[in-house]
């Protein structure tokens, strides 16, 4: 049997990770997060959009770390807050936000809002980096769906109880980590890059 091939997931989110090792298992690739990565560095977000925050999370901790480093940055846009969070999500209430102040936050400014306005989706960005610095793969997932007007359900994490797929009607919190792991942004954002992946693997560009 072929070696696995090591892949660091830029964040110390666990949920993150569990999702991303779901999605990458089948093609032999052993992941792990930076909680569980000695000597991993935090690289502070200050890029104006998605893509350069995960672009600048992928080269720095891959030059630091000298392995393969996959970063992303995700989160959810909502129309009639112009795009608000945006890249502001995981921090949208402040110092010290969790994933319950942030969506308390949400619902606050979408008061009074009507569903019919209350469109939005999640983003997911992804930057493969090899342990030079250099990209070798990117890609990107849009999620479309709508806010609800309380949270539904206990599944998924940050903005998901409130996030509804509409042509479900079923929140992500509502529906099981099977069913998100086909819909979700970072599944859609994931499948668009394994192609890529596989290709790196196949000419040798990913030896380790």
């Amino acid at each position: 049997m072929a070696k696995k091939r090591l892949l660091v997931l830029g964040t110390h989110n666990k949920k993150k990770g569990a999702e991303m090792a779901a999605l990458l298992e089948p093609l032999g690739i052993e992941l792990q997060t930076l909680a569980q990565t000695p000597g991993a560095i935090e690289v502070e977000e200050d890029a104006d959009s998605f893509a350069g925050n995960a672009e600048k999370k992928a080269v720095e901790q891959a030059k630091h770390l000298g392995v393969w480093v996959l970063a992303e940055d995700s989160g959810l846009c909502v129309d009639a807050l112009a795009g608000e969070p945006g890249i502001y999500s995981a921090r949208f209430s402040g110092p010290g936000a969790t994933d319950e102040s942030n969506n308390q936050l949400l619902l606050e400014k979408l008061a009074g809002v009507t569903d019919a306005r209350r469109t939005a989706h999640y983003v997911c960005t992804m930057r493969l980096a090899a342990p030079s610095g250099e990209i070798m793969a990117a890609s990107e997932g849009i999620c479309r769906g709508r806010i609800v007007h309380e949270e539904r359900g206990s599944g998924g994490f940050g903005y998901d109880p409130l996030f509804e797929l509409i042509e479900y009607r079923r929140t992500f919190g509502e529906m099981g980590g099977a069913v998100k792991s086909v819909l979700s942004h970072r599944a859609r954002a994931s499948r668009r890059l394994i192609p890529q992946l596989l290709q790196l693997v196949i000419s040798g560009k990913w030896a380790n």
